[in-house]
């Protein structure tokens, strides 16, 4: 079996979805790995904290500052994973081992940024892609963008989504917060491309509360939207929490009203899978890859337009008591089983030869 390096870099930001992505495909490819071609056919280079986070230490490769002249883990290897598409390349050390490149999505192309950006962060894909002997995208929508925008040669593309971690048993502590109504629930980095603000006009229309979690990542948008609150009046009933535990956001899952996700750009949308593993109903802004992970197991905003939204969330409620759409919702997130896209991803590492 050749030998394959998973760069596990991103597992520095210890509550980003990033973070889970290398964790769960490396868990599981590990695994696989152990029962049927020996324990060590995939090692991780990882932060010195994350050594502990696999089955077999032994597997981590932990980064040392002597890495950035001299790599010696580089010698015996087969097959090098950037799995991230603003990450990095090792050089061409030892003239042999072939390169896989995962692309989440080229969201900078969605989110309103100055074109300058935009043409940055493209050209960086574009030199990963270059060193690139083959290309994996987290969705049909990702590899659309990337085949449009981006020259990819004659190199497979292919697509697999990510897989859902099983998520931990619900917990809140003493310092937890607990909602003192219903309420509807939203997570992810609180910032524009998130476009959490939307929801606040249809809040005045209900009396839930609206709780998000996630890191506070633009302090600008926060207080902007904590000002569109107050405004409105309803500012006693926006919880913004920053990160939760693992044990916290399942709590928060299981017991919210609904699944809230206006994102503008994703390009997969862990969370939303997250919530449908509940079977809580999922409401969704209609862009990027978010109506292929949701298929017809959640519903969509046609527009951000206050009352419109107010009669999606409305319809869309009557509409899962009525019909029962619980287990549908649970039976689309299985979809995403991080078992089956591990044996997937196997299947590219052994097409490398």
């Amino acid at each position: 079996m050749r030998k394959i390096i998973l760069d596990c870099d991103q597992m520095k930001h210890r509550h980003s979805g990033l973070h889970q992505y290398c964790l769960n495909i490396g868990k599981h490819t590990e695994r696989i790995f152990a029962d049927c071609r020996g324990s060590n056919a995939i090692r991780f280079y990882v932060p010195a904290f994350a050594a502990g986070d696999f089955e077999n230490k032994r597997n981590c490769i932990v980064e040392k500052k002597y890495h950035r002249v001299l790599k010696p883990f580089l010698w015996d290897c087969d097959i090098w994973h950037t799995p991230f598409q603003s990450g990095r390349m090792p050089p061409v050390s030892n003239g042999k081992f072939k390169v896989l490149l995962t692309i989440h999505d080229l969201n900078c192309l969605h989110e309103g940024k100055p074109v300058d950006e935009q043409q940055r962060s493209i050209a960086h894909t574009q030199r990963l892609i270059d060193r690139a002997d083959a290309i994996v995208c987290i969705s049909e929508f990702c590899k659309k963008d990337v085949l449009l925008h981006c020259n990819v040669s004659s190199k497979p593309v292919y697509v697999i989504h990510n897989g859902t971690h099983k998520l931990h048993e619900p917990l809140l502590i003493n310092t937890s917060y607990k909602p003192r109504l219903p309420f509807l629930f939203g997570m992810g980095y609180v910032n524009r491309k998130k476009n959490f603000h939307v929801l606040l006009p249809m809040m005045k229309s209900n009396n839930y509360e609206l709780v998000i979690a996630g890191k506070l990542d633009e302090p600008d948008y926060i207080h902007s939207m904590m000002q569109m609150a107050k405004e409105l009046g309803i500012q006693d009933r926006v919880k913004l929490l920053g990160p939760v535990s693992e044990t916290e956001k399942s709590w928060y899952l299981k017991n919210c009203f609904a699944y809230m996700h206006p994102s503008l750009a994703e390009g997969f949308g862990a969370p939303v899978v997250e919530a449908m593993s509940f079977g809580k109903p999922v409401f969704l802004s209609p862009y990027t890859s978010l109506p292929e992970i949701g298929g017809d197991a959640a519903f969509y905003f046609s527009s951000f337009n206050s009352d419109q939204m107010h009669t999606v969330f409305e319809n869309g409620m009557a509409e899962y008591m009525k019909n029962g759409m619980a287990q549908k919702i649970i039976n689309k997130g299985k979809e995403y089983n991080w078992e089956a896209k591990a044996r997937e991803y196997i299947n590219v590492y052994e097409s490398l030869k």
